[in-house]
């Protein structure tokens, strides 16, 4: 398997940290081959085996027990979330394409955590709209479609508890979020990245791991 790495610092310093980071295990790694073959470029959409390792260790620093993930695609990041929740823990997954979940669910079972995601298929928004408007939500990850980051980072706010962490994913864009001239889905990171950056609720950190991680806990 090819490690990712960032491509906005120097490239000795990003491989370096990529072989002093915990590595994936058989199950990670076969999710990660299988998922280059069969989505081919569309496997840019998976996260870094770094960013894995991070959210697993996330979830357990924090001690969440219910977790909530926008945005599945093959399983990876659910994996890795799952396996920091204790074992009556929650995840609930949601996406929008049962293809690409089948993947999903089969891995989850050879990572001995299906029993602790549910999978909701669906617009991402529609599905959070319609959970109970309660603060429940311990650990929420974003890894979706880029102009609607903002409508889930408020219902997920709306639903999480004060102390609870939300951790979204591609806030960088590859380095281009200091570009104002940069097109695609950049103009609407920076527009989310400003919304976060400028809200009272939260303290965040932007962490330049892969393609930028914005870690937000909620005050």
């Amino acid at each position: 398997m090819t490690m990712k790495a960032a491509n906005f610092i120097d490239a000795s310093v990003a491989a370096y940290t990529i072989t002093h980071t915990t590595r994936p295990d058989d199950v990670l790694l076969g999710l990660a081959e299988e998922t280059a073959r069969a989505t081919g470029g569309d496997a840019i959409m998976q996260i870094s085996p770094e960013q894995g390792t991070l959210l697993t260790m996330l979830v357990q620093i924090s001690g969440a027990r219910r977790a909530m993930e926008v945005g599945t695609f093959t399983g990876y990041s659910s994996i890795c979330i799952a396996r920091g929740l204790p074992e009556d823990g929650e995840l609930i997954a949601c996406d929008l394409s049962d293809e690409w979940t089948s993947v999903a669910r089969r891995y989850w079972e050879k990572a001995g955590v299906s029993d602790r995601i549910e999978l909701r298929l669906g617009p991402a928004a529609e599905t959070l709209r319609a959970m109970p408007r309660k603060e429940f939500v311990d650990f929420a990850f974003i890894d979706a479609d880029k102009v609607g980051y903002p409508v889930y980072y408020e219902e997920i706010m709306a639903r999480l508890v004060p102390g609870g962490l939300i951790c979204v994913d591609n806030t960088l864009q590859s380095g281009a979020i200091i570009d104002l001239d940069a097109g695609g889905s950049v103009p609407a990171m920076r527009r989310f990245n400003d919304l976060v950056a400028s809200d009272e609720r939260v303290t965040t950190i932007l962490l330049p791991v892969a393609d930028g991680l914005t870690l937000i806990r909620k005050r």
